[in-house]
This record gives structure tokens, C-alpha cells and sequence, in this order.
């Protein structure tokens, strides 16, 4: 069930970076495909693969956190890890607020122990 002040927020990234906050990370990875799907059915490969990185970290903390699967976690990461460098390369509205969700993200994994 969704925190509903999720939803207090104005944009997909505002609401992302909140759900990292509060460890929603199930939550968190639903919020940006939207946005994904749009961006790789328009052919904008770069955006579509930098928010794919967002998504699958989301999906790793969830894999680790709350299914506490550690193996799924392993293969899940690295997606993120792949094409966090995207962010750099695209211009897309409220830029800072992906800086500051993979920034996040990179945080909270930082506190994960194998």
C-alpha cells in the first residue's frame, strides 16, 4: 500500500527521492516507469536507460531490504551502476533532483554488508 503523502509531491523525481527517504523502495521503483516507457517509445535511448538505472537501484534496495534476496540484489545493482554516468550526458527538466536520487541511492547502498 502507497504512503499517500507520496503523492504530496509535484513531479515523478520529487516523489522517487521521497520514497528513497522513507525506504519505500517498491513504491520508489514504480514512480519513474512512466516516465521510462515514454522515454524509450520515443527513442530517447539515453534518458530512457539513465532512468532505468534509477529504477533498477530502487529494485536492488528492495531486493535486499525488503525481499531479502542479497543474490537478486547482486545482479540488480549493477544495472544502476551501468548507466548512473547517463545522467550527465542528458538534459532533462529538474536535473538536479536525479543528481540528487542517484546520489541517494548510492548512500543507502553504501550501508549494505555481504
Amino acid at each position: 500500500m502507497y504512503d499517500k503523502t507520496i503523492f504530496t509531491q509535484s513531479s515523478a523525481i520529487k516523489r522517487f527521492i521521497y520514497a528513497l527517504e522513507n525506504r519505500l523502495f517498491v513504491e520508489a521503483h514504480e514512480l519513474l516507469e512512466d516516465d521510462w516507457k515514454n522515454y524509450k517509445k520515443n527513442g530517447e535511448k539515453e534518458k530512457a536507460k539513465a532512468l532505468q538505472g534509477l529504477i533498477n537501484g530502487a529494485t536492488a534496495l528492495a531486493l535486499y531490504y525488503i525481499k531479502n534476496r542479497p543474490e537478486g540484489y547482486k545482479k540488480v545493482w549493477p544495472v544502476f551502476e551501468k548507466y548512473k554516468h547517463l545522467l550527465n550526458l542528458i538534459e532533462i527538466e529538474e536535473k538536479e533532483k536525479f543528481y540528487e536520487a542517484k546520489d541517494l541511492l548510492i548512500k543507502i547502498n553504501n550501508n549494505i554488508k555481504l
